[in-house]
């Protein structure tokens, strides 16, 4: 294929939301008290857990890295998300574009191995309590999350070692609210199918190895909670993770839903805002609302504030 005539895209045009019309301040207000919430929330819940002794444990450990992950997510895509939602659509540079999908897929594949993670966890605690803290002590935790740290460094080098190797010569209008994979691949005028073949080799380490061991892990808590004769200690042992498990279940539901539609257009955009925008929302609520642990070290770090302002 010969390109000499093509130029070589330098910007590109984020279409975002069009069909808003007269609502695009309303849905500019909603997505900033979205971010301020999650902001507030993810930094409230690593301040708590940092500060409080009775939440130096494992799973508390994971979460202050959930909250981390979350605070990355969505500031890699909601602040230009509100430029482009209040002028109706935006213009960034083609760099700046696939730094934003870079930092968007190191967060995304960072998330999916942490729940993986935080789901052997909760097996430990449930199926094997009795070793938990010697199999999940500092070291081992430290070692987990550092290996999802590589992991994601290296499949996210590899990935754009195969993207820039292909050439971008318009068009450079997407219809999406952010740069993602498949929008920033139509750009190309280059043959993609070994970035895509890379991608789909890709997406097993990242979404679906995890999914299998958050399966495997739940099959056999689910199990051993059957086996509690008392209902009030099968309910009082699945509290322990059932806020991790809404977690999954959004999360691993909303990104299921996006390669079951494709290539929908409005769609696509909705169900990106449940695992862009929305989930980094609600982990901190959910964990913060349905942990009673959590509460209590907040009311104590509350009260440790207001004193020491007297």
């Amino acid at each position: 294929m010969q390109h000499s005539n093509s130029s070589t895209v330098t910007e590109i045009f984020l279409l975002g939301f069009q069909n808003l019309q007269n609502f695009h301040l309303c849905f500019f207000l909603l997505l900033l008290v979205i971010y301020c919430v999650t902001v507030c929330g993810n930094l409230l819940i690593i301040l708590v857990v940092s500060n409080s002794r009775s939440l130096h444990s494992p799973m508390y450990f994971f979460l202050t890295q959930l909250s981390f992950i979350d605070l990355l997510l969505s500031t890699t895509i909601v602040p230009n998300m509100l430029h482009i939602v209040l002028y109706e659509g935006s213009t960034v540079s083609f760099i700046g574009c696939l730094i934003q999908f870079y930092a968007f897929s190191a967060s995304e594949s960072l998330e999916c191995l942490l729940l993986a993670v935080m789901s052997y966890d909760r097996y430990q605690a449930i199926c094997n309590p009795l070793h938990y803290t010697s199999i999940m002590d500092p070291t081992f935790c430290l070692r987990a999350v550092l290996l999802c740290w590589v992991m994601m460094f290296t499949i996210i080098f590899t990935v754009s070692g195969t993207m820039s190797c292909l050439q971008f010569c318009g068009p450079n209008v997407i219809d999406h609210f952010f740069c993602d994979f498949d929008p920033i691949l139509e750009l190309s005028c280059s043959d993609t199918f070994l970035v895509k073949i890379a991608d789909m080799i890709l997406a097993g380490p990242l979404v679906l190895c995890p999914f299998i061991v958050i399966m495997i892990s739940y099959v056999y808590i689910i199990i051993t909670i059957l086996k509690i004769p008392s209902v009030t200690g099968r309910q009082k042992t699945f509290s322990t993770c059932s806020s991790h498990l809404a977690v999954v279940s959004m999360y691993y539901g909303s990104i299921i839903c996006i390669y079951l539609f494709p290539n929908t257009g409005n769609v696509k955009k909705i169900l990106s805002l449940l695992y862009t925008v929305i989930t980094p929302l609600f982990n901190p609520l959910i964990y913060s609302l349905n942990n009673r642990d959590i509460k209590q070290a907040l009311r104590k770090l509350m009260r440790t504030m207001s004193s020491a302002h007297k």
